[in-house]
């Protein structure tokens, strides 16, 4: 596992994420947008060359080998 970065909720998500990527992590913070989430931090990890943005409340959004993009809610 490789440590990408860290950004805020909110902020602009890197660059060298896909396009699905990039939509996936602004959907998710659609969905959180009614919380205040000011201090929420997202954390990007890259596992055996695929992203994985992981936010401070455990969502987890990850790219698949054949490209394909998932989100894991944070458990309740």
């Amino acid at each position: 596992m490789q440590l990408g970065t860290r950004w805020s909720v909110g902020a602009a998500v890197p660059d060298h994420l896909s396009a699905e990527m990039q939509e996936a992590i602004a959907g998710v913070e659609a969905d959180v947008a009614h919380l205040d989430t000011s201090a929420w931090r997202w954390t990007l990890t890259w596992l055996e060359s695929r992203p994985v943005a992981e936010l401070d409340d455990g969502t987890i959004v990850r790219q698949g080998a054949d490209g394909s993009v998932s989100v894991e809610e944070a458990a309740s």
